[in-house]
């Protein structure tokens, strides 16, 4: 039975990994890519060094991981966002999912993609992030295109410059949360967007039937 103790104790000590990851996440969403250190990440995981590197690799994978993570939960409003029925609900979408995800119970007041952008340093990261800027930026501009296709926009909407004009206000809503804006403060940012949203090319606003762009939320 000692012989059989002792080399229990000796085996490496078993971990969930999707709970490390998950935790994992937390670190680089409070602290960014360079703020979070190999201890502060070790220390959240509860694991060694060694099973971090054995089980993740190297600290940029380990965050690409998480990253991944983050999109497929806290963030996925914004992938969701898309299939939204009209332009306007997109938008409404977008901006009420980031408010929520800003000031819900436990988060960190930001959003883990803005902050490690801003601190990913000058390697192969900020590059990754960049493109990923980019194709959102395609994915919310083709749906736009599709909005026009449909007569849920005018056929002379600038969909370049809306995706652009959306991103950035969703981008700013986190720098506002992140240094103490409340939550009314933000709504009353997305409730003035869109409010003043352009109507569908279908229904002309001179027809008194503004109902259709009413907010209910």
């Amino acid at each position: 039975m000692r012989r059989g103790d002792k080399k229990a104790r000796g085996r490496p000590r078993e971990f969930d990994a999707d709970k490390a990851l998950d935790r994992a996440m937390r670190v680089f969403w409070r602290k960014g890519f360079l703020g979070a250190s190999l201890t502060d990440l070790t220390r959240a995981m509860r694991v060694s060094r060694p099973s971090l590197y054995a089980a993740f690799g190297d600290k940029e994978q380990l965050f690409r991981r998480a990253l991944e993570r983050y999109f497929e939960g806290p963030s996925s409003y914004a992938h969701e966002s898309l299939r939204a029925p009209t332009a306007r609900a997109v938008v409404e979408k977008i901006l009420y999912g980031a408010i929520n995800m800003l000031t819900g119970p436990g988060s960190p007041a930001t959003c883990m993609w803005v902050r490690c952008a801003l601190s990913s340093g000058d390697g192969r990261l900020r590059g990754e992030f960049a493109a990923q800027r980019a194709e959102g930026h395609v994915l919310l501009r083709k749906r736009f295109d599709s909005a026009v296709a449909a007569g849920d926009l005018s056929a002379g909407a600038d969909t370049d410059a809306l995706a652009h004009f959306v991103l950035t206000v969703n981008y700013g809503l986190t720098v506002q949360a992140t240094t103490g804006a409340t939550r009314r403060e933000l709504e009353r940012v997305a409730d003035s967007i869109l409010r003043d949203w352009p109507p569908p090319k279908r229904q002309q606003p001179t027809t008194g039937n503004g109902d259709s762009h009413r907010n209910d939320f």
